[in-house]
């Protein structure tokens, strides 16, 4: 029996890993949708976090030949995952953790939160790795500027929705850090721009797309280039906000335990995001929308939600999948759905032994707006080996 299961109604194969886990038609849909596109293939292949998503299905991946769907890759544009073991055993954490909670969300502006200022470290890391290259693109696209809104500023910090930063217990009891982020305001802003200017490029051709949203451009003009360009901007600007976050955390927790360490080498992984790669003999643009790349022996991370485990893994390799995993749960409830059927009862229930937020502003992250982490895994068992197993104790959210 395959590993995966085709679904039907398109000429381009879909691959999707998805036994066992519930697949809502919308999603099905946009999929069809994508695969319709003369650009696409030689196939696609879906997560089991498959979920309906703006533009396209998150947890999808797309390969396309000489194109590049800007809504496809999202406006989260190189959101991703960081995960470090510390040598901090779970005995040595202090029973009560909303202290160091506080502490994290001092150094760690959330939501819309950005920093007053700069540290010497942020201020060298802006100077020499951003600012630049967007000066570069702002150059070219002046209507970007308006929405440019001091990014320097952003750099270490979380937003909100999804993203997270965490402490989690592994199997032997060892505290982990891990967090989720991507490249914030700036990288929404050029998501958007180039999604609008991918419409307006494809004008005369849109009502023969399957969805507007589905508007690419392609290789070899200078708004491709220049897509490229931003792309590769935001998602190092993504890198480099997550890995300014570690620091923050590692301050806090070096706060309690001067002979803080990390004992393990960062693992830091996007899972928004478009790069080219061979694959079936092709040279391929590959997006992952809501998935990771797991290349036989790389390690990824696939968290669960507020409260359920979280993976680390090791990739397969998996050709069909195009050497990639899910990139979380993926939710079963849209975020207002959510915020209608879960009760703060049940919120709070769920969440009892996590130290985190339990008020409504957070319902629509709750653990049952998601799907069965387990049953995730199971479906995507030839894509992954599980090295970790995570359980949070601490969270923090936008």
């Amino acid at each position: 029996m395959s590993s995966y299961i085709s679904l039907e109604g398109s000429e381009t194969p879909i691959h999707a890993w998805t036994r066992g886990v519930p697949v809502d038609p919308g999603a099905e849909q946009q999929l069809r949708n994508v695969a319709a596109l003369p650009i696409v293939g030689p196939h696609l292949a879906v997560m089991p976090d498959v979920h309906w998503g703006r533009g396209a299905t998150i947890g999808s991946v797309i390969p396309t030949r000489k194109a590049i769907i800007p809504a496809a890759v999202g406006v989260d544009i190189g959101c991703g995952m960081i995960a470090v073991r510390t040598n901090v055993r779970a005995k040595r954490l202090p029973d009560n953790l909303k202290d160091l909670r506080k502490r994290i969300e001092a150094l760690i502006p959330v939501g819309k939160g950005q920093h007053r200022t700069l540290s010497s470290e942020v201020e060298t890391l802006w100077g020499q790795n951003h600012a630049p290259a967007l000066a570069r693109i702002l150059e070219k696209h002046p209507a970007l500027e308006k929405a440019k809104r001091s990014p320097e500023k952003q750099l270490g910090t979380l937003g909100s929705g999804n993203h997270f930063v965490e402490l989690c217990l592994d199997e032997k009891q060892r505290v982990w850090i891990m967090l989720h982020s991507g490249s914030r305001g700036m990288g929404n802003a050029i998501g958007s721009y180039f999604i609008d200017a991918a419409k307006r490029d494809m004008e005369c051709h849109l009502a023969a797309l399957p969805d507007a949203n589905l508007a690419y451009l392609q290789e070899g003009s200078d708004l491709f280039a220049d897509y490229v360009e931003a792309v590769a901007w935001a998602q190092n600007f993504a890198r480099d906000n997550r890995a300014v976050m570690l620091a923050a955390v590692m301050m806090a927790l070096r706060e309690k335990f001067p002979d803080l360490s990390a004992s393990m080498e960062a693992i830091d992984c996007h899972h928004n995001y478009v790069q080219q790669e061979q694959h079936f003999g092709e040279q391929l643009w590959v997006t992952r929308k809501g998935a990771v790349r797991a290349q036989k022996g790389e390690f990824g991370i696939i968290p669960g939600s507020m409260g359920a485990k979280s993976f680390i893994v090791q990739g397969l390799g998996h050709a069909q999948s195009f050497c990639s995993c899910s990139h979380g749960a993926g939710r079963v409830m849209s975020r207002t759905e959510a915020k209608k059927r879960i009760s703060l009862k049940s919120h709070r229930e769920a969440l009892k032994n996590v130290e985190c937020r339990k008020d409504g502003g957070v319902l629509d992250e709750s653990p049952a707006a998601y799907k069965d982490i387990d049953a995730v895994m199971a479906a995507q068992e030839d894509l992954v080996m599980v090295v970790h197993t995570l359980k949070q104790v601490l969270c923090v959210k936008g």
